[in-house]
């Protein structure tokens, strides 16, 4: 079992046990986001491919967010549901093509098509202990070296760790670790790439670690300082996709 899944597992026996303490109940909260979204690009003039790109489709986003057991050191466990419905992609405007994985808003199946739905859920159990926080699970980091991408009808999501602490005043230290990545037209957790270095068939850059820390300083009301440094383990492949 890898550390971080043994790591959940025993957040989530402790959140169990002490489920009931005041605090993680209520403090928690649970909200649904709607967000309709329709594209269409005509690009028939250019040289892009495709050249026309139209897609509509109903998006879903039910989020819980709990507060966190009595005690020293205080437990807790978010959850995201994802689910996009298609309205309306068909003759072969979805953006898909023989070299991508789906289209601009949805997944493809084999022959290219947009699915009629796609859905998708992230747990995060977290541990708190004065004003240090860590996170293992579904992370949305919104930092100046990893940003959760929310520019389609789902958002971005990622796997991993994240730790922060604002136990010094007016300072805010990061520091975790990004193993998977979800994308915005897909359910599952995929390994990380270089932008644009996903296409099937050739060759391509991957990791399963994507290291950062940083920390943001209040130096007066209106002005903060911040440094952020990130780098990743890449390895090449030469894999063709069939």
């Amino acid at each position: 079992m890898k550390k971080s899944t043994l790591a959940v597992a025993v957040t989530l026996g402790a959140i169990a046990q002490q489920a009931g303490a005041a605090g993680f109940i209520e403090d928690s909260k649970a909200t649904l986001g709607l967000r309709n979204f329709y594209i269409n690009t005509d690009n028939r003039e250019g040289t892009a491919n495709p050249s026309r790109n139209e897609e509509w489709g109903q998006g879903f986003d039910l989020r819980f967010i709990s507060g966190y057991t009595q005690g020293t050191v205080g437990f807790g466990l978010d959850a995201i549901g994802l689910l996009g419905v298609r309205l309306d992609s068909g003759g072969g405007t979805n953006g898909a093509t023989a070299s991508s994985y789906g289209g601009t808003i949805f997944p493809s199946k084999s022959n290219g098509e947009a699915v009629d739905n796609y859905s998708s859920l992230g747990l995060t159990a977290k541990a708190k202990i004065s004003q240090t926080e860590l996170k293992l699970g579904t992370l949305q980091p919104k930092l100046p070296v990893i940003v959760t991408n929310d520019g389609r009808m789902l958002p971005q999501t990622f796997q991993g760790g994240q730790i922060t602490s604002s136990d010094i005043k007016d300072l805010t230290l990061v520091a975790g670790q990004i193993e998977k990545a979800k994308g915005r037209n897909s359910s599952n957790n995929e390994s990380l790439s270089i932008s644009g270095a996903n296409s099937r068939g050739v060759n391509w850059r991957s990791s399963n670690k994507f290291y950062y820390a940083g920390g943001d300083y209040k130096i007066t009301k209106d002005l903060t300082a911040q440094y952020y440094y990130g780098t990743w383990k890449i390895s090449t492949s030469n894999t063709s996709w069939a």
